[in-house]
């Protein structure tokens, strides 16, 4: 019987790309932003390799530069690297403003579960339930009739985006992607008929569907 010597923890993926590239992929220290299309660069050296297959590759990716410690060297270091550890592209300030705020998110959501969350006294809880709904002054109620548009106003005086052709879901291209409600520049990497991989300016690779794409 024939078996399989595929990778299957995502973590081993990653042991081999750092055993593979030791000069691009670090676990911790010397980190530096990879090269805009590093995945297909990787697809063509391990072409036929029985350990690992292109998606386990991708989700490898996904995960080592959606890290903490590759979103700082995003904003640290000048150039991008490709797999033998030389100097690419520059690092786009539009790149670094992403990572930054990405960073920001991480932390805020990490630092949020991990806060202690102070156990109620029953004194409090009995004060809190015996107060009755606050009767708001009149010029209170104006107030606050003037305050519920402003997030309706912000909305429409937002740029219009248009959603990208289907003649337009090409290789290389340049979108905007949907991942939740914010949209994020990527370039296009692979079609496959109605799943699209495209890689983001912070590196991560992330399959998503065209009508997810939008014009930049």
């Amino acid at each position: 019987m024939e078996t399989t010597n595929k990778l299957k923890d995502i973590n081993e993926v990653l042991d081999f790309l750092y055993s593979e590239f030791p000069q691009c992929f670090k676990q911790k220290d010397g980190i530096k932003p990879l090269k805009v299309g590093i995945f297909k660069d990787i697809a063509e050296r391990i072409e036929g390799s029985d350990k690992v297959s292109k998606t386990q590759v991708r989700q490898a990716l996904r995960k080592y530069t959606s890290n903490w410690r590759y979103l700082e060297a995003v904003t640290k270091y000048e150039f991008r690297i490709d797999l033998d550890g030389n100097d690419a592209e520059k690092v786009e300030q539009e790149h670094i403003e992403h990572a930054q705020k990405a960073l920001e998110e991480s932390r805020a959501k990490m630092a949020k579960r991990k806060k202690p969350q102070r156990p109620r006294q029953d004194g409090e809880t009995k004060s809190y339930k015996k107060k009755g709904p606050a009767h708001p002054r009149s010029g209170d109620k104006n107030a606050r009739v003037n305050k519920k548009p402003a997030p309706q106003q912000a909305k429409r005086s937002s740029g219009k985006v248009e959603p990208l052709p289907a003649n337009e879901v090409k290789v290389n291209n340049k979108v905007k992607v949907k991942l939740g409600q914010a949209l994020v520049n990527a370039t296009i990497t692979e079609v496959n008929k109605d799943e699209v991989h495209v890689e983001l300016v912070t590196g991560m690779q992330v399959k998503t569907k065209a009508d997810s794409l939008y014009i930049v």
